[in-house]
């Protein structure tokens, strides 16, 4: 997936369609506010196959909506060929980072696993991204934010490290 002067990120969660989704659509959005689209590639998909082919959460497809983003990709499962296109591969929670690391070692690549929140400045005690499935539309707006916040601090560390 990366091309000549670009860089690609994956986001991972556990069905892809709730948070890496999300992830997905409001990294492309504050990509374009900064003119950065042209420089780096996203993506989303999930460790589980449930849910293949199908769009986002209703949910998060709403909350996505409260927020000018739109959410238009249909779930996929983490491919072997993505450890070896993608840049960057952040997971939701350390059950995926896991997941990934193992598939990782089955299939090589030279991806950078990393988990999303590492990049979060806040001083909560968890790293994990919350996984809004099981509540309510509240859930999903705490995720947003919480996903919206980290994408603009890896943006910038994006940027920062690869003066884009």
């Amino acid at each position: 997936m990366t091309t000549h002067n670009t860089l690609s990120v994956l986001f991972v969660c556990l069905g892809n369609i709730c948070r890496s989704p999300l992830a997905e659509g409001i990294f492309r959005q504050r990509l374009s506010e900064k003119d950065l689209d042209n420089k780096i590639q996203v993506d989303s998909a999930g460790t589980g196959d449930w849910h293949i082919g199908f769009p986002a959460d209703p949910r998060s497809i709403s909350v996505a909506e409260e927020n000018e983003i739109l959410l238009d990709g249909k779930a996929r499962l983490v491919r072997q060929e993505d450890f070896h296109c993608f840049d960057y591969i952040f997971a939701m929670d350390r059950h995926n980072l896991n997941d990934l690391e193992d598939l990782q070692r089955q299939h090589g690549g030279k991806a950078k696993i990393r988990l999303f929140r590492e990049f979060d400045t806040s001083t909560e005690s968890t790293l994990d991204v919350p996984d809004p499935y099981y509540g309510g539309i509240e859930d999903f707006r705490e995720a947003f934010d919480l996903l919206d916040k980290t994408c603009r601090e890896i943006i910038d560390h994006l940027v920062e490290k690869l003066a884009l």
